[in-house]
């Protein structure tokens, strides 16, 4: 139930019904509880909350940071140019509690990234298409936040490219961020490595491309197929990037000079662009990485996506280890393929923040969004057989939100994110947030019986 306490009808209401006890009732600023929507389906997972973001769907990236007894989520927004911040405190009931706006237009507010008490959102020009306008004026760069009052962020600088902004960007902590930026006089987006020790006052301290994206430069892939998506993995003197069209492994020991210890290609074989390889992440133990591009044109218009494991035990000669196994539509549906749904399928998100405290740690399990195919889990216990032991797809929208997809009014999973608790957050396209659980262990049941609600 709703109510607007500003409404006398409804307060009569309320009052006579609490009378006679025919409601139980705790009121509390804000909005109540939004209905879980139904006809979602699922195996080994369950939808326990959900939050129609006030209106706000088409959430994007996010993160979560735990401050006394409150869990807060922060999201970035595809169609609506802003920050939520929702308390998740109890996932069952996620709030809203405040909406942070940007003034411009035509820039996308979609990322967004965190460590400690310092905030560093994206901006980018929106791109044509997706609401975007190639001849008006945006925002880029990053902006940087104090957010030791974590519903309460306070802008303490804005740093510029001179382009047309940055991506998906990181910040584990201390000296340095490190963003996918456009910069002036490159080809597709470059590792840029900022110096935010001093937040009011950021400034560059190295950066690396590969060879080709500069002005006047060769390059042996075609123009506009390189691009950095980010955000790249850290660990020690090692960063791990997603740079299409290949898996790279960086030395930024010295961070004005980062230098070159590996790269894969994949593609070809593997679909082409800057989003061939969106995502990478170590797992722990292994000498391997998971990498995986972005599907981009809908009804799989497009060569083959990828979800792989790579082998990085000679570091400077990474290779492929496994391809991950297509997710297969439940029974009884109209469809046999996820490519005849409509709109996008392919691998999207990873549960990305592993810096964050109260985030889930990266283990043997891959959170992996799939677009129409919504969430997929993958085990990874074993590297050269990886195997799908859980998922969860979101209803058909009732009604569009944004102008993507196109094909067809089709739920589009974006990203996705663990926190410690084991809580599962959910965005996507045409909806706003689901909370969901896992309701048995990875691979305890060989045999999945699908459930619909």
């Amino acid at each position: 139930m709703k109510l607007s306490m500003a409404d006398p009808l409804k307060r009569m209401l309320l009052a006579a019904a609490l009378a006679v006890g025919a409601v139980t009732l705790v009121l509390q600023p804000g909005v109540q509880a939004d209905q879980i929507p139904a006809g979602w389906k699922a195996s080994g997972m369950k939808a326990v909350g959900y939050s129609d973001l006030d209106g706000r769907n088409g959430a994007f990236k996010m993160a979560i940071k735990n401050v006394g007894d409150k869990w807060y989520l922060y999201m970035g927004h595809l169609w609506h140019r802003g920050w939520t911040i929702v308390d998740v405190t109890d996932p069952a009931t996620p709030k809203v509690v405040k909406f942070v706006p940007w003034p411009q237009e035509n820039t996308w507010t979609i990322q967004m990234e965190f460590h400690d008490n310092l905030m560093i959102t994206a901006l980018q020009r929106a791109q044509t298409g997706w609401g975007g306008d190639p001849n008006k004026p945006f925002d880029e760069g990053v902006v940087l936040w104090d957010i030791s009052d974590p519903v309460n962020p306070t802008q303490l600088s804005h740093w510029k490219t001179g382009s047309t902004g940055t991506h998906r960007n990181l910040y584990p902590g201390g000296k340095y961020a490190y963003l996918a930026a456009n910069m002036p006089g490159f080809d597709g987006q470059i590792l840029v490595i900022l110096d935010v020790s001093d937040p009011k006052n950021p400034k560059e301290a190295g950066r690396w491309w590969m060879p080709g994206q500069k002005e006047g430069e060769k390059s042996s892939y075609p123009p506009g197929s390189i691009s950095f998506h980010g955000p790249p993995v850290i660990e020690g003197p090692r960063a791990y990037l997603a740079y299409g069209p290949a898996f790279v492994i960086l030395d930024i020991s010295d961070v004005s000079k980062p230098k070159l210890v590996g790269q894969l290609t994949l593609s070809p074989p593997f679909k082409p662009g800057g989003t061939a390889v969106h995502s990478v992440m170590p797992i722990p133990g292994k000498n391997a990485v998971f990498a995986n591009s972005e599907a981009g044109n809908e009804m799989c218009d497009e060569p083959l996506n990828h979800a792989t494991m790579i082998d990085i035990k000679d570091p400077t000669k990474p290779r492929l280890m496994s391809v991950f196994p297509l997710p297969v539509p439940p029974k009884g549906l109209p469809y046999t393929d996820f490519c005849d749904k409509g709109g996008r399928f392919g691998p999207h998100n990873i549960n990305n923040e592993y810096h964050l405290p109260d985030v889930e740690k990266q283990g043997n399990l891959i959170y992996l969004t799939y677009f129409n195919a919504g969430l997929r889990l993958y085990d990874v216990k074993d590297p050269r057989l990886p195997k799908e032991v859980a998922w969860f797809i979101p209803p058909t929208p009732t009604k569009r939100v944004g102008p993507i997809p196109t094909t067809k009014l089709e739920q589009q999973t974006e990203d996705v994110l663990v926190d410690r608790r084991g809580n599962i957050y959910i965005t996507d396209k045409q909806w706003g947030l689901f909370v969901l659980q896992r309701t048995r262990a990875a691979g305890a049941a060989a045999a999945k019986k699908a459930t619909t609600k």
